[in-house]
């Protein structure tokens, strides 16, 4: 399977096969998906966040965190192509090292299904059309089988990214459209991407259920346990990276998706 035209990324910039490219990956939830696809070996530099599939990604450099990037590293490196996030890199960085890196691949899903097209822009970016495919074959299957669920109850749900202060995501987030594919919504608490709140019982009131993720504040059953005391509704501990992560972690949320579902019917009725 070729190409006959460059893909656009997420800017609309076209980006011509070059399956001899050296990547560099500022993405964790991307770097794994690369290496998924066979690219490991030319992966000459990830974050240290990127920490799957970790047999493959421990013998690549790091070049610092998603936003504290080491910039003369990566100019040592000599990538031929430079992965970012819009969400995950900021763009001053990105702009210093378009400087030097000629080729700067965009990625911006918001939604499970934009996995399907970040995976054929890999797949056609880096020669590795048949492989990506295979992957969206497997992943309209299990998009399939997450939609073909008997229907149940519309759900409000809160879910928290961070304490002290508390955090949550706001509706046009990727993480609450993972939880829309449930039928389930996250209530409105201001205008940020990803809101600060405080606990109130106006807040409780709305909710279903409270969902604290393990990432990127690293909360755990003692914390869920907690305040499920203190608020007096259901509050369950998730895998941030099965909720939030793209690529081949996605893949595996749709399936996990089924699991949360479950977990929370059970209690919350």
């Amino acid at each position: 399977m070729t190409t006959s035209s460059p893909l656009a990324d997420a800017l609309g910039h076209p980006h011509p096969q070059a399956p001899d490219a050296r990547i560099v990956s500022l993405v964790p939830s991307i770097t794994e998906f690369l290496c998924d696809l066979g690219l490991a070996g030319q992966l000459a530099g990830r974050t240290g966040f990127c920490i799957h599939p970790r047999a493959l990604v421990e013998k690549i450099p790091k070049i610092g965190g998603t936003k504290d990037v080491n910039i003369e590293k990566i100019r040592r490196l000599a990538p031929t192509h430079l992965v970012v996030n819009i969400d995950e890199n900021e763009k001053p960085t990105v702009d210093r090292l378009a400087e030097f890196v000629p080729n700067i691949v965009v990625t911006h899903p918001v939604t499970p299904r934009d996995n399907l097209g970040l995976a054929r822009l890999m797949g056609a970016v880096f020669g590795r059309e048949r492989e990506a495919e295979r992957w969206c074959d497997a992943f309209e299957a299990e998009y399939a089988a997450l939609r073909a669920l008997p229907k149940t109850a519309k759900r409000t749900v809160l879910y928290c990214i961070w304490q002290d202060p508390w955090m949550s995501v706001s509706r046009d987030t990727y993480i609450a459209a993972m939880l829309g594919e449930l039928g389930w919504e996250v209530p409105l608490l201001g205008e940020a991407r990803y809101p600060s709140f405080a606990w109130s019982d106006a807040l409780v009131a709305q909710l279903d259920a409270v969902l604290l993720s393990t990432e990127p504040y690293r909360f755990t059953e003692a914390h869920a346990d907690a305040l499920e005391k203190q608020l007096g509704i259901p509050v369950f501990l998730v895998d941030g990276e099965m909720m939030s992560w793209y690529g081949s972690r996605a893949l595996a949320g749709l399936r996990y998706l089924r699991e949360v579902r479950a977990m929370v019917d059970g209690v919350a009725g």
